[in-house]
């Protein structure tokens, strides 16, 4: 066993007993046994069976469908006045690295099957260009936007306000800085060389130290919370917040992982971001956003517990099934296997919530703008969950490994599961805190449809194209370089579908500036898809 294996062996060994201790100690403390009277805690006195509709604008609250002088209104708009700058902040950056990482990404889809493009530059090839890429959109737009959500949420949660906004707004602009000099060194040729960890590990104390200022108001705001139970979502976000610091750290270690050991730690990371970073934002927010516009309580407050712990129990080794085949111990990855079937427990939980309580109330996808993405996306999570699950399978593997599938598969989690869960969020979170409207529904209508089609076209075109490539790979009599015409078709379907999310994104930051600039005419009722008044929900 090399020393690399079994520092992670020993982590991986120390979080999940952690984890496993906690899910005793709550257990003891009878957290499961509180039932529906836990899954009401996200709404005050009198809230319940009252939809919180996606936007609502009435002069100086954001009532829903509820009374305007109701006194849990009021403790609402309060919480969320107080995290108003903090989100703002990282919510504005994230959008604006969205876009940024979006024409990165189009310009690198189309050099995979337009190879000249704009290749007489250095600073335009594929090698710099497609990190520039990845990183824009997990550091800058999926973890920026992610932590303003949870700005924004925990006071909410906590039924308190913010405390210690102005570290989050610190961490931010180290954040941002980090970003910049991150992306200009790749630029540069100056990259670690392993993906998701291509930032020089000097640049990453900035995120470190950016991440750990946002940790300050988490405790601050949780020590002085007047509530006695927290909610699943708090759990989800507070253990991603602590999660990442230790993954980001241990993974950019210098000079601590060298040759076959570094792609080891390297999947290890990979695949952690995933699953103990940006899955618990995404399926944190979609416990809050579904029940609250609906106005009724999660199906099983005991099954949300029960996947919150087995995500933290079974997570962590999951991402050595990337190196199926690879120079590493055969036991270490089937452990991995083990682990990503066993992922099937906290989806299949995850998702009895999400679209149990979804039931009866599809109709509301038709009018509400957050609604239809967050369902959309934690529709989106299981399928992605449960396909990566039967990917680890050796069988299944030997076919999509190093191909075009695995793109689609990422993209499925990334995009169609978090930024789809993260879209309906800005939507529900901005005029609360800009107590203004979203000006046209046409443009949220037009964002939605226009990444909608284009996940859908580049996922589809993916994973066929790279089922087919995985079977021509296998056909030792198939010239390699035949492989590679026959994918062409479906790598120009992907920069198609790229291209139509890119538009989409741009369609989406163009009506975000306008919602910071309060342009239209001050209105009194939702943007809702349709406009027409919901009655509550019981």
């Amino acid at each position: 066993m090399t020393p690399t294996i079994a520092v992670l062996l020993i982590v991986t060994f120390l979080v999940s007993t952690v984890g496993l201790l906690l899910l005793i100690w709550s257990i003891a403390t009878g957290q499961f046994s509180h039932g529906k009277k836990a899954a009401e805690t996200i709404f005050p006195p009198g809230e319940v069976g009252h939809g919180e509709d996606p936007a609502r604008d009435i002069a100086d609250t954001l009532d829903g469908d509820m009374p305007a002088n109701a006194k849990a209104v009021q403790i609402r708009r309060q919480a969320d006045q107080s995290s108003r700058s903090a989100a703002l902040a990282w919510i504005g950056s994230a959008v604006f690295w969205l876009v940024i990482g979006s024409l990165y990404g189009l310009l690198s889809s189309t050099k995979m099957h337009m190879p000249e493009f704009l290749a007489n530059t250095q600073w335009l090839t594929f090698g710099r260009v497609r990190p520039m890429h990845l990183n824009a959109v997990v550091y800058g737009w999926s973890s920026m936007a992610g932590i303003g959500v949870a700005l924004f949420l925990l006071p909410r949660l906590f039924r308190t306000s913010l405390v210690g906004g102005r570290y989050a707004i610190t961490g931010s602009v180290i954040w941002n800085i980090g970003l910049v000099m991150g992306l200009l060194a790749i630029n540069l040729g100056l990259s670690d060389g392993e993906e998701w960890l291509e930032f020089p590990w000097q640049i990453d104390i900035l995120f470190v130290i950016g991440g750990a200022l946002c940790a300050v108001p988490l405790v601050l705001t949780a020590a002085r919370r007047k509530v006695d139970h927290l909610y699943v979502t708090s759990w989800y976000l507070m253990a991603a917040l602590v999660w990442f610091p230790f993954l980001f750290l241990i993974a950019n270690l210098p000079f601590a992982f060298p040759g076959a050991s570094g792609a080891t730690v390297n999947w290890w990371f990979a695949h952690n971001v995933l699953g103990l970073w940006v899955t618990p934002i995404g399926i944190g927010i979609a416990y809050y956003m579904i029940p609250k516009i609906l106005g009724r309580p999660i199906i099983s407050y005991q099954l949300s517990l029960l996947g919150f712990w087995s995500l933290a129990l079974f997570y962590s080794q999951v991402g050595i099934h990337h190196l199926v085949g690879g120079p590493v111990p055969t036991w270490l990855v089937t452990l991995s296997i083990v682990h990503s079937v066993m992922m099937s427990v906290p989806v299949i939980t995850v998702a009895i919530n999400h679209h149990g309580t979804m039931w009866g109330h599809f109709g509301r996808l038709k009018d509400s703008p957050t609604l239809r993405f967050v369902w959309i996306g934690a529709l989106m999570y299981t399928v992605a969950s449960l396909q990566g699950s039967m990917e680890a399978l050796r069988s299944v593997n030997v076919i999509t490994h190093f191909t075009h599938y695995t793109v689609a598969h990422a993209h499925l989690g990334m995009y169609a599961f978090l930024s789809f869960i993260l879209f309906g969020a800005v939507y529900f979170i901005m005029p609360r805190l800009m107590d203004w409207e979203w000006p046209w529904k046409r443009m949220i209508s037009v964002h939605f449809w226009l990444v909608a089609a284009g996940i859908f076209i580049y996922v589809v075109s993916l994973t066929v194209g790279g089922w087919k490539e995985g079977l021509a790979l296998l056909d030792a009599d198939m010239p390699f370089m035949d492989i590679v015409r026959m994918t062409i078709p479906y790598l120009e379907a992907r920069t198609l579908g790229g291209a139509l999310m890119t538009l989409g994104h741009l369609v989406f930051a163009v009506h975000f500036i306008a919602m910071l600039r309060r342009h239209g005419e001050r209105r009194y009722q939702p943007t809702l898809f349709r406009s027409t008044r919901q009655e509550a929900s019981p």
